[in-house]
């Protein structure tokens, strides 16, 4: 029989080399989206999986994508509703988390199944009460709407993760807190939220690729100029009967930077999230 020691570290290294691989296979599209955003329109359709040469390099979709449109402004858009949206998610998703681990109340389980719900039930699904309801109060065409919709459908994921990770916060650190005279908010935000920061981390990237790759509710609630974000601005390339191929590129080239940022970033507490609970 193998010690347990070494068992823990084979789950370990098997782990990573599952993260590794799929990272290699996901990362794999935005590779080949970023060499051909700088190769000639021929070159794309003739030999879109070879990497740019003297004769097929060309940056004329950069070209066109900075001098058709706003994209500073849409950048500027998708950057401020990806991290208030990330915020806000991870303050209300960690107290809600935090009320339902900590505090035993009836209805407990129930509250935490309908939170849950919002992970099985799609948010596109009440798309015109939620259009219905932003032409009530005013706020289409205002990226207040945008981030109150990634808010909303980040919560139930965010406060599904935190939990699991906030149960295992020692209780005895918790009550030595209580004693020494700490609030519950100082709790929260000194002694558990320090503790569960690779969670925090996890649910972030989660929570920002589908909010910054979204196309949808940009499109429904704020399709204006002064509104649109990184993702609906490169749509004005693609045409009914005519794309241009070399400008959609480049501007998905460009919206990828961001993120890949904010993923390295967050990518040593993500790994640290994951894997926490593969070796016990």
């Amino acid at each position: 029989m193998l010690p347990r020691a070494r068992i823990s570290f084979s789950r370990m290294a098997l782990v990573h080399l599952a993260l590794v691989a799929y990272a290699l296979v996901s990362l794999f599209p935005v590779f080949l989206t970023l060499i051909n955003s700088v190769k000639s329109r021929n070159a794309i359709f003739r030999n879109p999986m070879q990497l740019p040469t003297a004769e097929t390099f060309d940056l004329v979709g950069y070209a066109t994508v900075l001098k058709q449109g706003d994209f500073a402004s849409y950048f500027q858009n998708s950057m401020i509703v990806t991290v208030v949206a990330i915020a806000l998610v991870l303050l209300f998703g960690a107290m809600a988390a935090f009320a339902l681990s900590e505090y035993r109340f009836r209805g407990n389980s129930l509250m935490g199944l309908y939170l849950a719900l919002g992970i099985m039930i799609p948010i596109r699904l009440g798309t015109v009460a939620i259009l219905q309801g932003m032409v009530a109060t005013g706020l289409v065409n205002t990226l207040t709407a945008l981030i109150l919709v990634y808010t909303a459908q980040g919560i139930p994921l965010a406060v599904f993760i935190l939990s699991e990770f906030m149960r295992t916060v020692s209780d005895d650190l918790k009550n030595a807190g209580r004693i020494d005279g700490l609030s519950e908010y100082a709790i929260f935000f000194r002694l558990v939220l320090p503790l569960v920061r690779p969670a925090m981390a996890t649910v972030a990237v989660f929570t920002m690729i589908p909010i910054w790759n979204d196309l949808w509710f940009p499109l429904i609630l704020a399709p204006g100029e002064a509104t649109k974000t990184v993702t609906l601005g490169a749509q004005m390339f693609i045409g009914q009967f005519v794309t241009n191929w070399n400008a959609v590129l480049a501007a998905l080239s460009l919206a990828i930077l961001p993120v890949l940022v904010l993923y390295l970033a967050f990518s040593r507490q993500l790994i640290r999230g994951i894997t926490s609970g593969a070796v016990k």
